[in-house]
Order: C-alpha cells, then structure tokens, then sequence
C-alpha cells in the first residue's frame, strides 16, 4: 500500500542528488490481501539504502504477508504494511480529520512530534512520515509509519493466554518505565488504558496513542479539559469535574490497569461516569471532602448526598489468586482519592514489588544492557529519564492556515531526513479501502465526563 519515491535517494558519497523524472515515481506493486489469521513474523532490519531497497522492490514475492486494518479510534486508522525499502513490517497511521479544527489539529501535531522526538524502548516511535503535498492547500491528510507490534496488553487480557505474576510484573514494570521517560518530559499521556499498551510475543511493550497527551500545564489557575481518559481508566479528580489535574491521573490509570492484569477483568467498569464514581466508592469507600478539594461544587454535593460507605479493600483480593499482600498494597497506593496522596512513578518503581519484573527486563529484554562470556553487563540507569521539557511553543497556532503550514513544515523536515521518501500506493488492491476508512463515530466513543452545573 507504500510506494518508495527515488527522487531524494543518496548516492554513494552521502549526498542526495536528482534522478531522471521517469524515475522519480516508482510503484511496488504487492499482490495485497486481507489477512487476519495469525501474527507474521516481523523484520528488525533498519533502513537499507537507496540500491538495496531497489532491489527489494523488484523482486517483491507472493509470500509476503498482506496489509489488513488493525483497529481505529478518535483520531486515526492503521493498517499493517509493508516498507518497500526493507521488506519491514510497519504500521501506517492514517489521520483523516487533522484539519476539522484548530484544537484537532494542535493534537495530531502534538502526537506526530512526540512520536518523531522520544526516543525510549517502552514508547512507540514513528519510522517515517509519507510525504505531504507540496501545495498545503492539497494538505488535509496525514500518513505516519511506526513501529508494528504484534498484539496490544487488552487483547492478551482477554485472551485464554495464561498470565501469571511474573507476566504482570514485567508488563508493570514497563509500563512504569516508559511513563517515567515520559513524565520526566514533562508529559502528561492522558489515556493510559490496555489498548494503547502494544506488546510482542516475547513481552516486550510499548506505551502508544499520544493523541491526548499534554505537558503539565505549571499555572494551577489555568483550566484543562476534562474530556481525557477513556471512563473506566479515569482518575476520580476528573470524573469529579477538577479543572486541573496532574501527573497522578496517569498513576490512576496504571492502577486500573494493573488490576485488569492480575484479575482478567477491568476493576471499574460501568455504563456511565457517575456509576463509575459509585463503584470507586465501592471499592474504596467515601472519601473525606479534604481528598476530594479539587472537586467542583456540584460533584461535592453528590458525594456529601451519598449514603456513607466503608472502603472494602479485602475485594482486591478476590480479583484472582494472583493478588499476593504485596500487589494489594501497591494496588491502593495507586487507587488513592486524594491525587496528592497517590503514589508517583518513581515510588512505584522503587516497590519491592516491581524489583522482580526489573531483573526479567534487563536480563534478556533490554536494549540498554548486554551479555558478554564473563556475564550480563547492566547499564547504570535502568530507568533513563529524558533530562529536558518537552517544548510545546510550536503548538501555539491560532488559525487553520497556520495549522496547516506548522504541520507541513514538521511533515516535510522528518520526511527529508531518511533515505528514499515514501508515498502511497495507488495501484495497491487494497487502497481504495485504505482510503475510505475512517475514525470511529461519535456512537464509538467512551462517555464524555458529567456535567455537574447541569445536574
């Protein structure tokens, strides 16, 4: 469904020179299928040069796996493909509805910046960009190749696939890891859920979906949308109409998720936000109004009409046999009411209970550490930290126009820094459903947050 343009290939001194316009455009043609039975197996090879990757593209054969869609969401559809270039399997992103509004526009810009910027073994990182138009009026899509994984951690937890502590250790620990890159950014994901984790068949994972991120905005005074995180995932500040939230909503997060982990079910699952609030309340009993300060006036009412009720911590226990003393209480450290009492990542990384998922990690998993005939040689930071704010000032465009010329310039800049620049194939069988795939509809969509002055 990729096509390569040789018009930018380097020649064997490095530079780039112009090619014959007869070869500027030239087509791999796959013989394209649906496929969803099974999982390929995928290339690691890095980007070959401009004479190797011609030579993949003539001698393209039937046996190789064909595009199929993976899934869709708010923001964008993937399809699994092939990198003409190398024979690598890729994910290519396509984002449809960039250009609706300002805001939208300011997210996918944000999503595609982070993905092309961060470079951590437990985040997903954009391989390329397609190249946009050069006239920005024909501007309105956006094509992005990431990595491909094989399967994403809601998936696996659905599955009759056996997990065992081990298994939640080690998916935890990863977690935590590329979250704590993440926040040391000054990043904020905003929708951590089993769906936005991608994992390998040899447990390595990958936190994905930047389409919500933010940084942390430093003026308490300034208000954030609340309309973040998927419901069953959602920090009780939020679904108590809190103006402004912190790092801890992710915590949250990784709390439900780690319960979903350890009992093969999503600890909070209900059909709207306020039912939500009420199994929180279940589970953890009435909060005092002094947890609950950032609450907006109408969702202090609820609470205060509300009968009474005792926390019931000994049903985390009941989640499966998993559930030892110790991932019970690191379990309540990260389900906490009051955000300021929550645990942070790096607490949550310093808890014997994650030391074991360590060692699996950097044992045979890691990029970072290395074997050699005297023993496992390990890095001195385990947990790296990406040292400098993420800069969000090239976000600030106010009007469409400008949307359209910031997006095009960090389009074009990413896509002229690789080998041989790619394009869509429109000869594939299967474009014309590429293209006409859209996001999911609004009916698709978790439930928007309560309108407490409404209630």
């Amino acid at each position: 469904m990729i096509a390569m343009s040789r018009s930018t290939a380097k020649t064997n001194g490095g530079t780039t020179s112009k090619q014959p316009q007869q070869q500027q455009q030239q087509t791999l043609h796959h013989p394209y299928y649906t496929s969803n039975s099974g999982i390929p197996s995928y290339s690691s090879s890095s980007t070959s040069s401009s004479n190797s990757s011609a030579t993949l593209a003539s001698t393209a054969n039937e046996n190789e796996p064909g595009d199929f869609l993976i899934g869709y969401g708010a923001f964008g559809v993937i399809w699994a493909v092939t990198d003409p270039r190398t024979s690598r399997r890729v994910a290519l992103k396509k984002m449809p509805n960039v250009f609706q509004s300002v805001v939208a526009a300011r997210r996918a810009f944000r999503e595609i910046k982070m993905l092309c910027t961060f470079r951590h073994d437990n985040i997903l990182q954009a391989v390329d960009i397609l190249q946009p138009p050069s006239q920005i009026d024909l501007f309105n899509e956006v094509y992005i190749l990431t990595e491909l994984m094989q399967i994403d951690l809601h998936k696996i937890i659905v599955s009759q696939q056996p997990l065992s502590i081990d298994h939640c250790k080690v998916f935890l620990y990863q977690i935590l890891r590329g979250l704590k890159f993440l926040h040391s950014a000054g990043v904020i994901h905003r929708d951590l859920k089993p769906g936005n984790l991608l994992v390998n068949s040899d447990c390595l994972l990958k936190i994905c979906d930047f389409g919500l991120a933010r940084t942390e905005e430093l003026d308490k005074t300034k208000c954030m949308t609340q309309e973040v995180v998927t419901q069953y995932y959602r920090a009780p500040e939020l679904l108590l109409g809190a103006h402004h939230y912190s790092y801890a909503i992710d915590v949250w997060s990784v709390g439900c998720i780690f319960a979903e982990l350890l009992g093969r079910r999503i600890l909070f699952q209900a059909s709207s936000p306020l039912k939500q609030l009420d199994l929180i309340i279940n589970l953890l009993g009435s909060p005092p109004l002094d947890e609950i300060a950032t609450a907006c006036d109408g969702a202090k009412s609820y609470i205060v009409s509300k009968t009474w009720r005792a926390a019931k911590i000994n049903m985390l226990y009941s989640l499966s046999k998993n559930v030892t003393h110790d991932a019970a209480q690191l379990l309540l450290r990260m389900l906490t009411w009051d955000p300021r009492k929550r645990i942070t990542i790096q607490q949550a990384l310093e808890n014997n209970y994650i030391h074991e998922g360590r060692i699996r990690y950097h044992s045979c998993m890691c990029r970072c550490c290395f074997s050699t005939p005297t023993g496992r040689q390990y890095t001195v930071n385990l947990e790296p930290v990406r040292g400098f704010r993420y800069d969000d000032s090239d976000e600030n465009f106010c009007s469409m126009r400008q949307a359209k010329e910031y997006m095009h310039k960090l389009l074009t800049e990413f896509s002229q820094a690789n080998t041989v620049p790619l394009r869509l194939n429109h000869d594939s069988p299967l474009y014309k459903t590429f293209a006409t795939s859209q996001v999911a509809q609004a009916h698709e969509l978790p439930p928007s947050p309560v309108a407490w002055d409404k209630l």
